[in-house]
């Protein structure tokens, strides 16, 4: 399945960039007894219904010609949401100096099966993430998933 992500991330990447966002990620799952082809994509001003529709028509016709998923599918396009999954090292990079939750397989030499922290460094085998003050090296050959923590900011000048 990640041949057809990517196939068709490069496929559809330049259609829209094109059109002014940023293509995100590009997952084919099954859910159940259905394939879903789930497209993610992002801008600065965040992602509206009306965004998702407008990259919707630009790149089904593309999907439809090229062809790549022999099964019947279901096309979704979507924003990456307030607390994003990071899977791909530019993201990763992005998002460092940010808190993340990083979830482990099964727990790790230090008895840890979760670390949530600040995102430190980004290496070939390794994620550094700071928590409570101690840095920890985490192998990324054991890491389930990393996202973004969204934290609301209080601010009282605001007000």
């Amino acid at each position: 399945m990640a041949n057809i992500e990517e196939k068709v991330e490069n496929l559809i990447k330049p259609k829209v960039e094109g059109v002014g966002y940023e293509l995100y990620d590009v997952l084919y799952l099954k859910e159940g007894k259905n394939y879903i082809l789930r497209i993610v994509i992002d801008n600065e001003k965040g992602i509206s219904l009306e965004d998702c529709e407008k990259v919707n028509n630009e790149i089904t016709d593309l999907l439809d010609e090229a062809d790549y998923i022999k099964e019947q599918y279901f096309l979704e396009v979507s924003s990456p949401g307030i607390e994003r999954v990071l899977r791909k090292d530019w993201q990763l990079k992005k998002y460092l100096e940010n808190k993340v939750q990083i979830n482990l397989f099964k727990k790790d030499e230090n008895g840890f099966k979760e670390y949530v922290g600040i995102l430190k460094q980004v290496e070939d085998e390794s994620l550094k993430l700071e928590q409570d003050g101690t840095v920890y090296e985490v192998q990324r050959k054991n890491i389930a998933q990393v996202k973004t923590i969204y934290e609301e900011v209080n601010d009282e000048s605001n007000r």
